[in-house]
């Protein structure tokens, strides 16, 4: 590199979009997506959420968790099942394992192509259950506490969890 090149780092390496795109885009994001507080907060405020949550996961992943209230949906069985368990007027929430599994992905692409609105749950029952929510199992109710920041050495010293403990929401 000569003395005259000025070094860009990764981040700024692609200039961030124009302000109207960037707008269009994260718009769009958030009628692609939710996230696991939004889900919950709406199932729990009670009354009608206005959603229906599908677990797009196997039998036995269904049994070892599922968020409370959802409808056990695989993916493989969407094209089968999809309108003896789902309303079309009702929009659905996908999700499956977490954000290293496309399940949700696919379920939710399934549900849209058989006219659906479908969105999908960021995170999946992994982050359900790292961010502290209730889930049920074959054998009952349970509930873990939120899980410590990851990727520090301070959040297994006893760092705050990453999903605020005493609120209802993280003010996101």
């Amino acid at each position: 590199m000569s003395s005259s090149t000025t070094a860009v780092n990764p981040v700024l390496r692609v200039a961030p979009a124009a302000p109207a795109a960037a707008a269009a885009y994260f718009r769009a994001s958030l009628t692609f997506h939710a996230d696991v507080s939004d889900v919950a907060a709406a199932l729990a405020a009670g009354g009608e959420a206005g959603f229906v949550v599908v677990d797009s996961r196997s039998t036995e992943s269904w049994d070892q968790g599922h968020v409370p209230g959802a409808i056990h949906l695989p993916t493989a069985l969407v094209p089968e099942q999809a309108e003896q368990l789902l309303d079309r007027s009702v929009p659905v929430v996908t999700y499956c394992w977490g954000p290293g599994c496309n399940g949700a992905t696919r379920a939710a692409l399934a549900l849209a192509e058989l006219g659906y609105q479908v969105k999908e749950m960021l995170g999946g029952f992994e982050y359900w259950v790292r961010e502290g929510f209730e889930y049920e199992t074959w054998q009952g109710r349970e509930r873990r506490p939120a899980d410590p920041p990851p990727r520090s050495n301070k959040a297994r010293a006893g760092a705050p969890p990453s999903a605020p403990v005493d609120a209802e929401d993280c003010g996101c």
